[in-house]
Order: structure tokens, then sequence, then C-alpha cells
């Protein structure tokens, strides 16, 4: 009666030879420099984000290598890790500016603001690490601490399905848990890339599934057509991708049309991905509405610092109010908290030349300040970052109250009260406006306010036109970047705001204090914008739409249910469960 065959030996290790060798049993271990590797290439993916134009196609070549680098790890573990350096060197590179608000303007010591940079990065990978474990193991590259070959694991559809599922969730989760902060998602990149034309349907997290699906689709096609050598210490049992892409390889390194009839296949897939992406934006998803308007967006560079002088409020107010009154438009903005008192105590002679010059010139006023509640004893409390409108011919002011508020800029996270008190900057904790706030009326046309960073969360922003009783049709953004210095942060948020226009197919406009003051269609190019650090006032006209993408329609519960049912799908019934399954069943021989 011949021996049972054991767990080792099913998976390509004889008994013989892992007695032999203690390390054949545990497989291969990876080398330091394996995770420098990832490490630098998520440094590179930085270069893919603005201000680098068209990024999105570098940004599709380096998810393929780090797909293909990350296909080396031998189990979930070593799959995490890669993943984590990969997503540590894009984050240190990519919010390298957090330092300057806390060093420069906050005051903090150089040495803690570097570290605070570094642990939030840390922080920042678990995400992608998390991603590429799940991958891991739902792809069916874990093998759960049994016994393997020395090779590594190879691209299948499972593991590129899953790649793409397991990125998404992840990408998702690091946007949501501890109130979120997608900055850097990968679909962002795409604005100006091969997969911008899916934003519409399925937000920036759905293009970022697009975009990690096709990577791996690459990988996929090119593998089985680079010459491969059959390793001398291991062998794989037949039916095994390693060893059916060793079949197809002939003498001299030639490839047979078997494998390059496998690579057609996801190869095929992949540039219908590509062509898809640059023909959806042909897709008409929203149409126009009410007349254009002219727009008059302001930026007045008011230094940072100043702002918390009671010389420099007098000069910002008496800027602003000059800048107001210069010209008419439709409508006019002041970047977030351009008058930087609360609402109740406005100078009285700002407030009378913004009513007169409404009502004389038929211009609705947007202005950002801080709103409050002053009790019958004289206190203010619950402070907001609000945005007033005045508009001509009405004595009602317009409010809107910032609802997704920054941690350690207008609240204090539990138990990081000792962190504020190392910046000398006045933080507190504000109020939160609700989700769902009524639209700003300008003539006929609704337009949709969010402040600072509320306009990186397209859930949100999609949400407000989806529950309001009258959907926007513009959308404003007032916000106040002084605080990250002249650096890609004035980039990357105008990109963020072009992937906003996108979703919901409507124009953005944004006023700022420092740059980028700019104007944005619905199809996401950039109508106009204002040199940073300048004082000016960028002039120009704005056609508002109706209509829902579908994006706006669904939010991001297309992409989430799909991937879920991918990775349910991939870790029930994938190669992983065959081999758990021949796991539990060696273990009971």
């Amino acid at each position: 009666m011949a021996d049972p065959m054991t767990s080792r030996s099913r998976h390509g290790v004889s008994a013989s030879a892992a007695d032999a060798d203690p390390n054949a049993a545990r497989g291969r271990t990876l080398p330091r420099w394996h995770y420098l590797v990832a490490l630098a290439v998520g440094a590179a993916n930085t270069l893919s984000f603005a201000p680098t134009p068209h990024g999105g196609w570098l940004q599709l070549a380096i998810f393929a290598f780090f797909f293909a680098w990350l296909t080396r790890a031998t189990g979930w573990k070593s799959a995490a890790l890669t993943g984590g350096a990969f997503g540590f060197g894009n984050f240190i590179t990519g919010v390298w500016w957090l330092y300057v608000s806390m060093h420069d303007y906050g005051g903090m010591a150089a040495p803690l603001a570097g570290a605070a940079v570094v642990l939030f990065s840390l922080y920042l990978a678990l995400y992608p690490a998390l991603a590429s474990a799940v991958w891991s193991f739902c792809a069916g590259h874990s093998r759960n601490g049994a016994a393997i070959d020395d090779q590594p694991f190879s691209p299948t559809w499972h593991g590129a399905l899953a790649f793409a599922s397991a990125w998404a969730i992840g990408e998702w989760l690091r946007g949501t848990v501890f109130t979120g902060f997608p900055w850097l998602a990968s679909g962002y990149a795409q604005v100006d890339g091969p997969f911008a034309g899916f934003a519409p349907v399925v937000g920036v997290y759905g293009v970022g599934w697009v975009l990690a699906l096709a990577a791996a689709l690459i990988v996929q096609a090119l593998l089985p057509l680079l010459p491969q050598r059959a390793s001398g210490s291991s062998r794989e049992p037949r039916g095994t991708p390693a060893q059916a892409s060793r079949d197809d390889v002939q003498h001299g390194g030639k490839k047979a049309p078997r494998g390059i009839a496998r690579s057609a296949v996801p190869g095929g897939v992949a540039l219908a991905l590509i062509v898809a992406g640059l023909l959806l934006p042909h897709v008409q998803w929203t149409v126009p509405a009410n007349a254009p308007l002219t727009v008059r967006l302001l930026q007045g560079n008011v230094k940072q610092e100043m702002k918390f002088e009671e010389a420099g409020m007098r000069a910002a107010i008496d800027q602003y109010q000059q800048m107001i009154t210069s010209k008419p438009a439709d409508l006019i903005v002041t970047p977030e908290t351009a008058i930087p008192v609360l609402a109740q105590q406005l100078p009285a002679p700002f407030a009378a030349s913004i009513r007169e010059f409404s009502d004389s010139t038929g211009s609705s006023i947007l202005f950002g300040a801080i709103g409050g509640t002053i009790t019958p004893e004289g206190q203010v409390i619950d402070y907001t970052n609000s945005l007033f409108g005045v508009t001509p011919g009405s004595r009602d002011v317009y409010r809107y109250d910032k609802h997704h508020l920054v941690p350690f800029g207008e609240f204090v996270p539990w138990g990081f009260r000792w962190f504020v008190n190392l910046m000398s900057i006045p933080l507190g904790d504000f109020f939160r406006g609700a989700p769902v706030q009524k639209p700003f009326m300008v003539h006929n046309q609704p337009v949709a306010v969010n402040i600072c960073y509320e306009d990186i969360f397209g859930e949100e922003i999609a949400r407000t036109i989806r529950e309001s009783s009258t959907p926007a049709g513009v959308l404003v953004n007032s916000t106040n970047l002084a605080w990250f210095g002249d650096t890609i942060a004035l980039d990357q948020h105008l990109q963020i705001a072009r992937m906003r226009s996108l979703e919901t197919g409507r124009p953005m406009l944004r006023a700022t204090n420092t740059g980028m003051t700019a104007a944005i269609d619905a199809n996401g190019q950039v109508l106009g914008r204002l040199t940073p650090y300048t004082v000016g006032s960028l002039d120009l006209k704005v056609q508002g739409t109706s209509g829902n993408t579908p994006y706006v329609t669904s939010g991001n519960n297309t992409v989430l249910a799909v991937s879920m049912l991918l990775l349910a799908f991939g870790f029930a019934f994938g190669p992983g469960s065959t081999r758990r399954r021949n796991g539990k069943r060696n273990g009971k021989q």
C-alpha cells in the first residue's frame, strides 16, 4: 500500500526535502530590499498626482509594477508589509506639507512636527497594508502557515479582482475611520488619466478599483509572455499557475501559442477598461440648467499669522470690503473666514457697505466668518466655521455651518489636548452643522456650498445633492490653505475639486485665501485660476447643470457592494479555500 500524500508533498515540497532543509517547509523569506523597493515605488506614486500633468498614465504603470512586486510575497504577512511600505512611501512624500502647518505656523518644534508627520504616515499606511493582506487571503495567496513551495504567487483572475476590491475597500476605510482622511486616494490622479470617465459612475473609490484591476490584468497578461526557468529545488503540481507558465516556455525561451492566448484575455480586458474610461466622458449625465452666472472669486492673500492679531483682523476686513464692492457680479465669494470675527460682531461699516452694494447692483455675496450663539448672559457658545450669504432685496441672511470638521483644527480628538497645546494656535472645538443644508439661491440657481476640506468627501457632496429638496446646480468651495504654504497641497486640493465636478456633473467654484482660486466646469476642466500668493479676483461666467449622475444616485454603495461580494466569493470559493480544505483533510490523515 502506497504511503499517503503528505501536506508538504501536496504543495510541491517533498517530505525528505523538508526534513533536510527546515527552511523549505517555511518557504522563502523576502530580503529587506524588497520592502525598500516597495517604499520607493510608493514615493514615486506621489508623482502621479498634481501638479504632474496627465499623471494617471504614470500611475497605471506604477500600480502594475506594485502589483507585480506584491505577488512576490509568500503569505499575508509579507503582503501586508509590502503594501504598508508602499503606502508609507506614498504618504510621507505626499502629505509632508502638514509639517508646514505644525512647525511654520503652529510653532511646534521641528523634531516633534517631523515625528508627527512620520507617525501619521505610518497610520495611513495601515490601510494599504490591510488591503494587501486581504488580497493575499482572498486571492488564495495565503497558505495559512502551511508549508509552501519556493515560488512566488502567480497572478490570476481571482488575484486581479481581489486586488481591485481590497484596494477600494482599504481606501474607503481610510476616508471613513476617525472622520476620515481620503487625501491621495488613487482615483484623484486619474482626473486627467485614462479612467476619469468612470468618476460619474462609481466615484473616486470606484476609479481606484478600475485602476487596480487594470494594473493587475496587465501583469497577468505579461507574465506568460516572459521566459521562465523551472527551479531545480522545487516543483509545482500540474495545473498551478506557475507550472502552467513553465509549460508555455519552449527551449530557448520561446513562448508557445497557449501562453499568448492566456495573455490575450486579461490584456484585452485591461485595454477595454482603458478604452471605456476614455469614451465615457462623452456621455452627458447632466444638462445645462438656468441662465449662466457671472461670478467673482476673491483671493486676498492675507498672511496667516495676521489673522490672530487685532490689527491684522481689521486690515483683512477692510481689504475684503474693498474687493467685494469693487465690481458687481451675480455671485461673489470670499475665502473661508475671510472676515475673522463673529458674525454678530461684524463692523457696522462693513455690514452696511455689503448690504447697500448687494441691493444696488443685484449681486449675491457669500463671505466666510465665525458663527455662534450668544446666550442671554452674553456668553458665546456653539462656535461654527460658517459662510453667510447676502442676496439683493432681502433682509434674510443665508448661513451654512461646516459639517465635516478638521481634527486638530476645528475639534480636538479625545486624549489629544496635549498635542494641540504644543502649537501656538488658538484651536478649540467647533459646533457641527447639519449633514444636508439648504442651498444658497443666486437668482434662480441653487448653489451648494462647502468649506475647507469638506470637498474631499465625495459621498457627502453627492448626498447634499441627492437629498436636497432643491438640488444645487453649482458647487462652491471656500477655503484657506495658507496653513500649508506654497506646497503641493494647493495643486492636490484643486485636483480633488475637479474630481467632485466629474462625480456630480456640476461646476465647482473655489475661493481661497492664497491659492488655488479657480473655476471648474461640469466636465472637470479648469476654466480659469489665479496665481497663488497674489491678490486678485477671478471673474468669469459659469453654467449650472441639473440631473443626477449614477454616483450622485448611489454614492459609494456600488463599489462597496461589488468589492465585498468579490472578496467574499474569492475567500469562499477561490484557490485559498482549496488549500484550506486540503490542509484540513491532511490534518485528519
